[in-house]
């Protein structure tokens, strides 16, 4: 079984509307949706569903619980990293320059977690399962699993450093992006090679409100999924644009307001 500590390896949306979102998700990306643990699946007094893509589960949907939405939460996309041990790896982040936000707590039949801060201000989640049984991830390429993650920061150099030194990160290549800087390569196995990098890190460009973490789902072709994204109700923020290697991703907003964002190919490739 694959270590999943200090690897992203699941995905959770809080929102406004679980049905609506899992319909539009469903459609978008191909994933099914479960109840959590049976018929009436709930995590922390919330209903919760498991959603599927093709190597099996991604993530959850929830709606936003109300004392998040009392302190002004939107819908959004999180992630979880793994977890030896949620208590000890929350004062370690905290004392590299990471913050806690909420305090390591037990989930009755999921696990231990605590929501963090980077030095930049993005939020994660860490997270260690209750079950002895681990989780094996899918394949970046894997249809409806997260192909990429990106970091939008407001501290580069820290959050860097940050990442790769008490998460164990490599980087790769850096690309010029011209006024907005670089674009770090990075990967979370280790690895150095290109096949490797699982991801990038750039400087919060002026359109994103808040420094943040952006997933992308992997989809067949781009071009089908922007008039699924609009016909849904969604929004395209950016894109389609064709990236190193030869994939095309877009930017986008779910029904809800919780941006996300897809790579896939052109159909006529």
């Amino acid at each position: 079984m694959t270590d999943l500590t200090g690897k992203f390896f699941w995905y959770e949306l809080m929102t406004s509307d679980p049905q609506a979102a899992l319909a539009f998700y469903g459609d978008l990306c191909g994933w099914t949706a479960q109840p959590f643990g049976g018929e009436s699946g709930e995590v922390s007094g919330e209903p919760y569903h498991v959603v599927s893509g093709s190597a099996g589960p991604v993530g959850g949907v929830m709606a936003i619980p109300a004392e998040a939405k009392e302190c002004g939460m939107t819908p959004w996309w999180g992630g979880y990293v793994g977890s030896a041990d949620v208590d000890a790896d929350a004062a370690r982040l905290s004392a590299a320059g990471g913050s806690v936000k909420r305090p390591p707590e037990d989930i009755p039949g999921v696990g231990r977690f605590a929501v963090m801060g980077d030095p930049g201000g993005a939020i994660f989640m860490l997270l260690k399962g209750s079950s002895p049984d681990g989780m094996e991830p899918a394949s970046p390429m894997a249809l409806g699993h997260v192909g990429w993650h990106e970091l939008y920061s407001d501290d580069f150099d820290k959050d860097l450093a940050f990442y790769t030194g008490q998460f164990g990160w490599s980087m790769g290549d850096a690309m010029d992006m011209g006024e907005m800087g670089d674009y770090q390569l990075v990967s979370q196995t280790g690895g150095t090679g290109m096949e490797a990098m699982t991801g990038g890190v750039m400087r919060r460009p002026k359109e994103m409100p808040m420094p943040a973490w952006l997933f992308y789902f992997t989809i067949g072709d781009i071009d089908v999924a922007v008039e699924k994204v609009k016909a849904g109700g969604g929004m395209v923020l950016n894109g389609p644009m064709e990236v190193p290697g030869g994939a095309w991703i877009i930017q986008a907003t779910d029904p809800q307001g919780a941006m996300f964002a897809l790579v896939g190919s052109k159909g006529d490739a």
